[in-house]
């Protein structure tokens, strides 16, 4: 990064993750002074660890879908979504020389599935137009007559009109994400929502989540629900861990989950969608024809993996060593209802520095949404995670990121 610590700047970027660059190389690109604040030895290093170091980077939908996988208050995002849509973010990165793919669900993706290439794309841009990258922290935003005039760093004072937060939620701490955003925000009397988890693994005290530790099931639809009423459901895959449960589904089933401290939550997993209930009995008559004479521990072969079948056994409550020609009618109807909806309990999320977004954040109700402007001082933008906004997985999250940074590099560039 560059060292040499600049009196003065028409904008100040605080934070050099995908919202920061997007916010620099929008600002820069119409001719402002722009420096970029990160302490990290590289810039965005969040985003090169996306996607397990592929970058998800957007989701090739129009803006209707985009807002549907929004779950708090996606309105506010309308002007800003529709001013730099999936597509333009798209025709963006490829018109700087980064080939795009787009795989199932519409996921989005650089050809080279390197997730340096999106943060390279972006620093290279921010360059070219001149930006300034400091690797050093922002330790306050200060004022004068009303209005944003500077930012104290460790390095010392840099005089500005203007001055972008982009620090990040709480998420992945070890990348820089530890909560400035909200200090600078508190300092200017600006309100949060509680940050907590969103995209994240959840506990069970179930002890055959811990027995199945790291089996995996593919193609299965996981439904969660909130106090007996159902939230989400989606049919991709999942894991067990020692804590609990992990993998896309969880995940995004997470993001739904918003009262872990105040009501009941659970899961369901449909082990055989492609049955409805009476193909899958059919087939359950047929594997227990084919193995009659075997004890039942040792007959589920053909419709579970091995590390499942000690829990499906115990849940359906069957004893193991009946022989399967002995089981009756009402004991295979209950092995039909739990492979139809095989039960987790959640006790909760793990700690939000596992998760992959934050959810709350700076009060959107004191934010522009056509410029992601504080509407309590002037020259005080927001961008990205610091936001309370958070979006379920499938490149998602980014787009939020791009567009919010977008937004707030555009006004910038019209500050008095």
């Amino acid at each position: 990064m560059d060292q040499t610590l600049k009196t003065s700047a028409d904008l100040v970027v605080i934070g050099g993750g995908a919202a920061g660059l997007m916010c620099a190389a929008t600002a820069s690109g119409r001719g402002l002074r722009v420096t970029v604040l990160d302490p990290n030895q590289k810039l965005g290093r969040k985003l090169r660890i996306t996607g397990k170091g592929r970058c998800n980077l957007t989701n090739s939908c129009d803006v209707k879908t985009l807002l549907a996988n929004i779950p708090g208050d996606g309105r506010f995002l309308y002007s800003a979504l529709s001013r730099f849509s999936p597509a333009d973010v798209m025709a963006w990165f490829e018109e700087r020389g980064l080939p795009l793919k787009t795989e199932r669900g519409n996921r989005v993706f650089p050809c080279s599935d390197r997730a340096d290439d999106v943060a390279d794309t972006l620093v290279r841009e921010c360059r070219k137009n001149g930006v300034l990258f400091l690797r050093t922290k922002a330790k306050a935003i200060v004022s004068d007559e009303g209005r944003v005039s500077g930012v104290v760093t460790e390095e010392g004072t840099i005089s500005c009109r203007a001055a972008a937060v982009c620090t990040g939620g709480l998420s992945y701490p070890l990348t820089g994400s530890t909560g400035d955003g909200y200090r600078f925000a508190r300092s200017f009397g600006h309100t949060l929502t509680e940050p907590q988890a969103s995209l994240v693994p959840l506990e069970s005290k179930d002890d055959w989540c811990a027995d199945m530790q790291g089996f995996s099931l593919k193609n299965v639809t996981l439904s969660a629900y909130e106090d007996e009423r159902l939230i989400y459901r989606e049919l991709g895959e999942m894991l067990f861990t020692h804590f609990g449960v992990s993998g896309p589904l969880v995940l995004s089933a997470s993001a739904h989950m918003r009262h872990t401290d105040s009501r009941r939550y659970r899961l369901e997993i449909d082990l055989k969608p492609g049955l409805d209930e009476k193909k899958l009995d059919a087939r359950l008559l047929r594997d227990f024809e084919k193995y009659a004479n075997r004890e039942f521990r040792n007959a589920l072969g053909d419709l579970a993996g091995r590390s499942m079948i000690p829990a499906l056994v115990r849940l359906s409550e069957i004893p193991p060593e009946t022989k399967v020609h002995d089981i009756t009618r009402e004991q295979r109807q209950r092995l039909l209802r739990l492979l139809k909806s095989f039960p987790v309990s959640v006790s909760g999320k793990r700690p939000i520095d596992e998760a992959i977004v934050t959810a709350g954040g700076v009060n959107l109700k004191e934010i522009d949404p056509r410029t992601m402007g504080s509407k309590l001082i002037p020259g005080l933008y927001f961008a990205g995670e610091v936001l309370d906004l958070d979006a379920y997985t499938g490149g998602f999250n980014l787009q939020i990121a791009w567009a919010t940074g977008r937004c707030a590099g555009m006004a910038a560039c019209k500050e008095d």
